[in-house]
């Protein structure tokens, strides 16, 4: 057989075995909390997977390998690093609080707390994100069909986008989470068995460090001007501390059976993730020695793997970057619909059956995908869509959000009038100084704003508490990320 057959025939059962998933995880999902949240009952083996799948993508085995090949480890602080932080800062301030909520999105908190104008922010900011996260995930996907079996990008972003849409859509949570399973075997495997090849065959990696420039490792911006620190910043932001507030981050917390799990699945989470992440990190640099000329960066994990790969071996990787880009679209796509069915149904039609409610989340996932696959046609960069996925929820969102969960004061006159301020000052940036991070400048916009305009607003419009899904307050002391790893015989899951 051909290389370009086994490939075929390797990624035609693994494509198989998704949808057999699928297909099992439906007999599970009957209501809509089982389709967004799995009914509220993954172990922690579980849900610390899925939080790893759901982060390690396309973005990171094509657009951080091809970053880290172009710029080294100062390229790739948006991700891992930044991805990473986001996932140890919500295990150790946040998840016991989300899980303790009850609720399933992040629209869902922001109108307990803020009102219809904040949750309407927070959805558009929401959709958008998600919606360009899948589209950087259908390139990376038609990038390798590309790269390795000469298929135009095109063919395969579709072909990609089916599969992915048939799966997430008959089973939902559950389905995403058992695929997550499989797909994370499949990636370790295929990274490890990729990188071990790799040296073995360039003689080691003694063989490779003299020829890294001396920089390659470096953490801190190069040069020490206001821009560049203003630029680095927005790098360690961008995702870090913007996608604390993610639906597909959010979900899992919701899907955890306990506080416990949620917390110590985003620990065991973060270290997961920056383990895998910077596997493809070092190949992207190992690349930039061995294979100096290639036409675009982002293609150095294929080429690394027809150099050195027998073709089965190759197709077992391919498999991985597959397993890679699904795990991270299946999860966007969960998101928007999730948002759509649970947020965006009860203002067209009010009290929606939960038959009703279910069909349009299922139907929500082909119809958000297509957009997506727009996206995908006309910007074909991964690394670029990924980040610039996020600029809305700098800008404008991330502020009053954790102030939301953090400050008693926090009301919603501080949150509007700070939402208002980021966008406006982004727009200004923008278009007045291009040179400049503007979703970073409108971050500090919508902050002090809202830190001004909170206390002074506190007479004509008291806070709202902290409520769950049936309206009652929570207990909002007792919820640092301090619960131990392992139950003690006898101890409570929440203690």
């Amino acid at each position: 057989m051909s290389t370009e057959s086994i490939i075929f025939t390797g990624v035609a059962i693994y494509m198989v075995i998704m949808l057999g998933v699928g297909v099992y995880a439906s007999k599970k999902t009957h209501t809509v909390t089982e389709f967004m949240v799995a009914g509220r009952g993954l172990p922690v083996w579980i849900c610390s997977i899925t939080v790893i799948a759901t982060w390690f993508g396309g973005a990171i085995m094509m657009g951080g390998a091809g970053a880290a090949y172009d710029d080294g480890m100062l390229g790739v602080i948006e991700d891992p690093w930044g991805g990473a932080l986001a996932l140890l800062l919500i295990g150790f301030f946040f998840a016991r609080l989300f899980r303790r909520l009850g609720i399933i999105t992040v629209v869902d908190f922001m109108h307990q707390r803020f009102g219809a104008v904040a949750a309407l922010g927070i959805t558009i900011t929401t959709l958008f994100s998600n919606i360009v996260w899948v589209g950087a995930m259908l390139v990376a996907f038609g990038l390798i069909f590309e790269s390795l079996t000469f298929i135009p990008m095109e063919t395969g972003i579709v072909a990609g986008a089916l599969v992915i849409f048939v799966y997430t859509a008959i089973g939902g949570m559950w389905a995403v989470a058992l695929t997550d399973f499989v797909q994370t075997v499949i990636i370790i495997v295929g990274l490890i068995v990729l990188l071990v090849v790799v040296l073995i065959d360039v003689g080691g990696w003694s063989a490779i460090s003299p020829h890294l420039d001396k920089q390659t490792f470096r953490m801190i911006p190069l040069e020490h001007t206001g821009e560049e620190w203003l630029n680095y910043l927005r790098a360690w932001t961008i995702i870090g501390i913007v996608d604390i507030s993610a639906q597909t981050l959010f979900q899992r917390i919701a899907s955890a059976k306990d506080e416990r799990v949620a917390q110590n699945s985003f620990y065991l989470g973060s270290i997961g993730y920056l383990s895998l992440g910077m596997i493809a990190v070092f190949l992207g640099i190992i690349g930039s020695v061995t294979m100096p000329d290639l036409a675009s960066s982002e293609s150095v994990i294929p080429e690394l793997a027809k150099a050195h790969l027998h073709p089965v071996a190759i197709a077992i990787f391919v498999g991985a970057v597959l397993a890679a880009i699904m795990s991270t679209a299946d999860s966007a796509l969960l998101a928007c619909s999730s948002v759509l069915a649970k947020n965006v149904l009860p203002v067209i039609k009010e009290n929606p059956s939960d038959r009703l409610a279910l069909l349009v989340a299922r139907w929500a996932i082909p119809v958000c995908g297509i957009i997506a696959i727009a996206v995908a046609m006309k910007i074909q960069v991964v690394f670029d869509l990924m980040v610039n996925a996020n600029i809305l929820g700098l800008a404008a969102i991330i502020v009053p959000f954790v102030l939301g969960v953090w400050w008693k004061k926090a009301n919603r006159a501080g949150a509007l009038s700070a939402m208002a301020a980021g966008i406006s000052v982004w727009l200004f940036t923008l278009l007045s100084a291009p040179e400049l991070p503007a979703d970073f400048m409108g971050l500090g916009a919508c902050l002090v704003t809202m830190l001004v305009v909170t206390p002074l607003t506190q007479k004509f419009d008291p806070p709202r508490p902290l409520v769950d899904s049936d309206g009652n307050e929570i207990e909002a002391t007792n919820r640092l990320g301090t619960l131990p790893l392992l139950l003690v015989r006898g101890q409570k899951p929440g203690s």
